[in-house]
């Protein structure tokens, strides 16, 4: 008989009776310790406090008051009293702005998630009005086993991928649309992508492409004129949705997937990395397609490309500089990591990010976002 993970288990006492269910978190979060029953009669303020306090709420109520009062959690969170406005530390460089600001989105992903909700074996959720998601777990969760307790947030989350997964994101230099997955980064930051579709290519005869994510880097390359792409990533749910994009688009005999930490075996012409642009560790799982702990995806890239490009060949980096502009990394650090690399720049494409955020003067890290610049970086072995 198999022992339960304490750490899976959720544990609370409901009409007088001690219960527990099997607990998930897409993100590895534990179970919380402390558990209330909840229902449409709690107001804002009282499960504000519960939260913050670390005890979560399981809801027995309406599904969508539910919905209701994480929102209004929301509100709450974001709503700052004057007096703690005015106590509110002045960041003093754009670093310990970007540290506050990530302080603040892990504790108020931590309060949100304290919201939980019920599912059956099957998926259903045995609340009034609940609709039916159970599409939308399978995709994420796989074929349902027993009843477990999640956050609503999360969960919202899946149901929201499942819309963008059904309706995918048109791609205008593709001339069509790629479907993400949950927890794969979606390309709706279409600058990069038109870099990739303006360069000139090396070679048309074989392209590698680094973390391959949607697959919509490699599409673009074969609909450039690339005869032969491989592509590798090292997450299981990121090749599955390369797959049935590269499916999708009638691709399949051109595009290559290989689970891979990095490189694929062999050299190629033309070999393509755009990795997360942020140094700094994900509070979550699902975080990893942006920030990239120690730039080890980089530096792992940039080290490993001399033993993977032809001699003529090129490497293209496709990078932001917001790294360089929170002080989380220097421009002298990349170059010492191209130069280590046996690497030399042969030419470099920058284009101007145009994402809501780049031109919101209320985003904490403004400063940093009216300076950014992505760019191509065209790289030769010296």
């Amino acid at each position: 008989m198999i022992t339960p993970n304490p750490a899976l288990q959720l544990h609370w006492i409901e009409n007088d009776e001690a219960r527990s269910c099997r607990w998930h978190s897409e993100s590895g979060a534990p179970a919380p310790k402390r558990v209330q029953i909840a229902d449409d009669r709690m107001n804002v303020e009282t499960a504000y406090k519960l939260a913050c306090e670390g005890t979560a709420l399981l809801w027995r109520g309406d599904y969508h008051n539910a919905k209701q009062l994480l929102q209004a959690l929301a509100r709450r969170i974001d709503k700052k009293p004057a007096k703690a406005s005015k106590k509110a530390k002045v960041p003093e460089s754009a670093k310990e702005a970007f540290n506050l600001h990530r302080q603040a989105q892990s504790q108020r992903a931590r309060v949100l998630a304290m919201v939980l909700v019920p599912f059956e074996a099957d998926y259903r959720i045995t609340l009034r009005r609940a609709p039916d998601v159970t599409q939308a777990c399978r995709e994420v969760y796989g074929e349902p086993s027993t009843a477990f307790v999640a956050s609503l947030r999360e969960l919202l989350g899946l149901i929201g991928a499942h819309e963008w997964r059904k309706n995918g994101v048109e791609i205008a230099a593709l001339g069509a649309k790629i479907h993400p997955y949950y927890g794969v980064f979606s390309p709706v930051r279409g600058e990069y992508i038109d870099l990739l579709a303006k360069a000139p290519l090396p070679s048309t005869t074989l392209a590698f492409d680094i973390g391959v994510g949607t697959g919509v880097l490699s599409a673009l390359l074969v609909k450039r004129g690339v005869k032969k792409v491989v592509a590798t990533d090292q997450d299981l749910r990121a090749l599955a949705c390369a797959r049935e994009n590269v499916d999708r688009l009638g691709l399949s005999d051109q595009i290559e997937l290989l689970q891979a930490d990095l490189f694929p075996p062999g050299r190629a012409p033309l070999i393509v990395c755009n990795p997360p642009w942020l140094p700094a560790r994900p509070n979550s799982p699902i975080e990893y397609a942006v920030y990239d702990p120690d730039s080890r995806m980089l530096r792992g890239f940039l080290a490993g490309v001399a033993d993977h490009l032809e001699p003529q060949g090129e490497a293209w980096l496709i990078m932001s500089d917001f790294a360089e502009h929170l002080g989380l990394r220097t421009a002298a650090e990349l170059q010492g990591w191209i130069e280590a690399g046996g690497l030399t720049v042969a030419g470099k494409v920058d284009i101007k990010p145009r994402h809501p955020k780049s031109t919101d003067e209320n985003d904490p890290l403004h400063a940093a976002r009216v300076k950014e610049v992505t760019s191509l970086w065209r790289l030769k072995l010296k």
